[in-house]
């Protein structure tokens, strides 16, 4: 009898023990899973690397805000978008229509005796979401107004020529070289009276700047 009772205590003893360790397994692969899915968790949470666009890199941008040499001042600040995306190893990491600001360094407008306009800008800022804006800096961005010399040298030609044919009609040799002289100085102060051309570029125009130092985005 006491044979029987002992087998029987050894089976319930093997059972019990089965129990417990497939118990104990459970949790342990349970521990796992829950560990898994707080890692997927956390992985979902944490920030994207970020970017680095090097120095050198070209920003070619359409202006929202009109500038001009007759308009701006040194000073002013501007708008403008990216017309075509910022692209680092192949990846995009600004994209077309991005908002940019930038300013008016400097302005001159054209004299009227000489000195030729021009206009220098410069972009400071990329316009984020959220007003995380990020500063840039940009090199200059120079533009001069073309030449009017040759289109001078017409007028003053042009007056010089016409005193000739007056003075001519008044009196002869000696008339035509008096009134070529006249008619060159009446040429010269149509030149002194209007300013050379001016530059005036309005919203929609195209302009290229270049990164003056890199960015983190």
């Amino acid at each position: 009898m006491k044979r029987i009772l002992y087998i029987l205590y050894l089976l319930l003893t093997t059972v019990w023990l089965a129990s417990t360790a497939g118990c104990t397994s459970g949790l342990s692969e349970t521990s796992a899973d829950s560990g898994k899915k707080s890692e997927g968790l956390f992985d979902k949470i944490r920030p994207e690397p970020k970017i680095t666009i090097p120095a050198g890199s070209r920003l070619r941008v359409a202006l929202i805000d009109g500038v001009s040499t007759t308009k701006s001042s040194p000073g002013d600040h501007f708008l403008a978008s990216l017309a075509e995306p910022v692209i680092v190893d192949g990846k995009t990491v600004l994209e077309k229509g991005t908002k940019v600001r930038g300013r008016v360094v400097d302005v001159k407008e054209s004299g009227r005796v000489k000195g030729r306009a021009s206009i220098q800008l410069t972009l400071t800022e990329i316009i984020r979401d959220k007003g995380k804006n990020v500063a840039i800096s940009t090199k200059p961005f120079t533009a001069v107004a073309e030449s009017t010399k040759k289109r001078d040298a017409g007028i003053i030609a042009g007056g010089a020529g016409v005193g000739a044919a007056i003075g001519a009609i008044a009196g002869g040799g000696k008339g035509a070289a008096i009134g070529a002289a006249v008619g060159g100085g009446a040429g010269t102060g149509t030149v002194l009276a209007t300013r050379g051309k001016q530059i005036n570029y309005g919203p929609e125009t195209r302009l290229l700047f270049t990164l003056a130092s890199p960015v983190e985005i």
